[in-house]
């Protein structure tokens, strides 16, 4: 896709407006819209954004980074491929965005330019990283001014999927029209709660479906007169939603014919190669770390709960839905294309260029300095007692974001990857966050948290 193909299908589909997307340091997707007369000029020199807005936090504060005041712009430079018409809204469309400094430079601070560096990164060691998302959502109403469940349904229950039948048909038409190919639909566990599991891609697209997902689905339940929340906790007293990444490498092993998924080896345990287990060493080593980009909210720790099948625990183990890692089993007459790693403690509140880009850069330090992840856990860790977890090596993930952000800060090799400037605003923006939120009940903090993600 070129300009003049996004020019050609903006004429075609009559569009007035077209969205110049981002997802900022506080998760949440922004941007400005251009008419459509104006698209090929705006796709050449962007539009313009103020510096400030990379330290501009969820809650509409502006958080003290140096360099990140009223002084100073980048430019929102859009990405042909990711053009869609958007079938919510009429005559829009909208683009993801890299942040550009007016010098023509990409900005340090731009999230989906730090994943393009990890995808380069993979590429310089001839590697390449597919992910798609398990995406966990609340179909919800406001009622006497209270947000209450759509409906009442039980976990899987065929009943849901009748109860929420047009909406759930509308997302999925909706979605397809845009080119995403949906592998899996259900009811989860809590009362309206949706889970949508779409097709794997490429690291960058797939950063880029989740938001596409995420905003597809708002969308849709909108025209329903519905609100769909992707929130970590939306409801305190129900399951949370989560957003599991599922993460493979792919790239070519002496002696193969072709590209190969780097995780699977038939000799291994359950197929999982060496590689695959360095992999996962790396991400163990800096999990407590990465929960502060994965899992990026205060609310985001009421869902990090023992015995909630969130994880808990930084463990991994082969269909092991408590661990943090699991490696899930293999499909019949497709084990070496199935074969990838779940990481389960994220949810939407995360970035997801930063959350994938992280865990490219904890898992690429894994397999340089091969850490061995240790052994795969067979039951739930929670059910050890605390000494055996002691003598086990599996530690309790950080219980709130400070404590995340606290091993962020003491993380060099996660530093290093994101960069000074995007670490430093980052932690910066989620320090803000977790001020505000001490001051405000946990009801107000769900409620906040309800129409942000």
């Amino acid at each position: 896709m070129n300009t003049q193909d996004v020019k050609r299908q903006a004429r075609e589909g009559n569009l007035r407006l077209v969205r110049f997307l981002y997802c900022d340091n506080g998760g949440i997707i922004r941007g400005k819209a251009t008419h459509a007369s104006k698209l090929e000029s705006r796709m050449r020199e962007g539009i313009g954004q103020t510096l400030a807005m990379q330290a501009f936090t969820g809650v509409e504060t502006l958080a003290p980074v140096e360099g990140m005041g009223p002084i100073g712009e980048f430019r929102l430079i859009p990405d042909p491929n990711t053009f869609t018409i958007l079938p919510y809204v009429p005559s829009s469309g909208s683009m993801m965005c890299d942040m550009i400094l007016t010098s023509g430079q990409p900005w340090e601070a731009c999230p989906r330019t730090f994943l393009k560096r990890m995808v380069t990164r993979l590429a310089e060691q001839g590697m390449r990283a597919e992910a798609a998302i398990e995406h966990e959502f609340y179909l919800a109403r406001e009622v006497n001014g209270q947000y209450v469940p759509a409906d009442h349904s039980l976990c899987y229950s065929s009943i849901g999927l009748d109860d929420e039948a047009e909406v759930i048909d509308s997302v999925l038409e909706a979605l397809e029209s845009q080119g995403i190919s949906i592998e899996l639909f259900h009811t989860e566990l809590g009362p309206g709660q949706q889970e949508l599991s779409i097709r794997h891609a490429d690291a960058l697209r797939a950063a880029d479906n989740v938001c596409l997902v995420r905003e597809t689905v708002r969308g849709v339940a909108r025209s329903f007169d519905l609100i769909a929340t992707f929130a970590p906790k939306p409801f305190l007293d129900q399951a949370g939603s989560g957003a599991h990444i599922h993460l493979s490498l792919w790239g070519l092993e002496s002696g193969a014919q072709g590209e190969k998924n780097l995780f699977y080896d038939a000799s291994q345990r359950e197929g999982l190669s060496v590689t695959g287990r360095y992999f996962i060493g790396g991400i163990l080593r800096h999990i407590r770390a990465l929960v502060a980009i994965t899992c990026a909210s205060p609310n985001s720790y009421r869902r990090l709960l023992p015995h909630f099948w969130s994880s808990a625990y930084a463990a991994y183990g082969f269909d092991n839905r408590e661990g943090a890692i699991r490696v899930p089993s293999l499909f019949w007459g497709r084990e070496t294309t199935s074969m990838n790693l779940e990481f389960k403690p994220a949810d939407h509140s995360g970035n997801p260029y930063l959350a994938i880009g992280a865990l490219l850069a904890a898992g690429l330090d894994g397999i340089a300095n091969k850490i061995d992840p240790g052994e795969a856990q067979q039951i739930d860790p929670g059910n050890y007692s605390e000494e055996e977890r002691e003598r086990r090596g599996i530690r309790r993930l950080p219980l709130t974001l400070d404590e995340a952000l606290d091993e962020l800060e003491r993380d060099e090799v996660l530093k290093n990857a994101l960069g000074p400037l995007l670490a430093t605003s980052y932690i910066t923006v989620k320090r803000n966050e977790s001020a505000f939120f001490k001051e405000h009940s946990p009801e107000e903090e769900a409620r906040q948290h309800f129409n942000k993600y």
